[in-house]
């Protein structure tokens, strides 16, 4: 890891007009450095989702949003596509179903790094490999519904990082998977976070999953961040009550990660 890639200072998000706005971010001051691990935790209603939504440019109309947020490791806002790519808890939201696999991950491909059809169609095969897709050439002419849920997630991340961005937002990626899924996922996301040199956003409410990999982490509650730091610091040394809590509801902390049972 190397400078910091994004900074927020204050970053305020509201919900809604007038008295009536909810605060779903609270004066956050934060900085991600460029290659870096970090891990959002939170129960639901924290702010950590809002948060990924306003990295991405992906908040409602209407929303109110103070602070700055800033792209020291971009040098410029980012392009949606391009330098971030962003995945979803439910792949739903981001494949078309009446597209095949290749058709989507393949359009993605030419519109952010302008290559024509034959090289888009190439690279999403390609892409299809690296997230271990069975039979990639096979997938490229299905359709999402004919994959399982742990493979439609295998595409959208293949579809996140088509363009080669500097910065991947996994949103609660894993939470609707069985636990040995989510474990394959979290290093299928590792591997190719290491390989290309992204930075990551891991963001879940299961703070025993970010553990195992992660290189930060820091606890939203209540719009509000609470504390962060190095995982094994925060593990062993929480600052605040609150995420002592959170890691004492999660005997599994104790034994080693999933991740790593897997892979021994």
């Amino acid at each position: 890891m190397s400078g910091i890639f994004l900074s927020l200072r204050q970053l305020s998000v509201t919900y809604g007009r007038g008295s009536s706005g909810a605060a779903a971010l609270d004066h956050i001051d934060l900085d991600i450095a460029s290659g870096e691990r970090l891990a959002i935790i939170g129960e639901s209603g924290s702010g950590k989702s809002t948060l990924a939504r306003a990295l991405a440019g992906l908040l409602p109309e209407g929303t109110k949003v103070g602070g700055e947020i800033l792209w020291p490791g971009l040098g410029h806002p980012p392009r949606p596509g391009r330098d971030f790519g962003f995945v979803f808890q439910d792949p739903g939201s981001s494949l078309n179903p009446v597209l095949t696999i290749g058709e989507q991950i393949a359009e993605g491909v030419r519109r952010h790094l302008g290559l024509s059809w034959k090289q888009a169609y190439a690279r999403a095969e390609e892409l299809l490999e690296r997230v271990r897709i069975p039979q990639p050439d096979k997938a490229m002419r299905a359709f999402p519904h004919q994959l399982s849920g742990g493979q439609r997630q295998r595409v959208a991340i293949a579809a996140a990082i088509a363009a080669r961005p500097a910065l991947l937002i996994a949103d609660e990626a894993t939470s609707a998977l069985d636990v040995v899924v989510q474990a394959e996922i979290v290093r299928l996301l590792d591997g190719l976070v290491r390989e290309d040199g992204m930075t990551l956003l891991f963001i879940t409410h299961d703070i025993a999953l970010a553990s195992g990999f992660v290189d930060r982490i820091a606890v939203f509650r209540n719009a509000r961040l609470v504390e962060a730091g190095p995982v094994r610091s925060v593990l062993s040394a929480p600052k605040s009550d609150y995420t002592a809590a959170l890691i004492a509801s999660h005997r599994d902390l104790a034994t080693p990660p999933l991740i790593e049972e897997l892979a021994s």
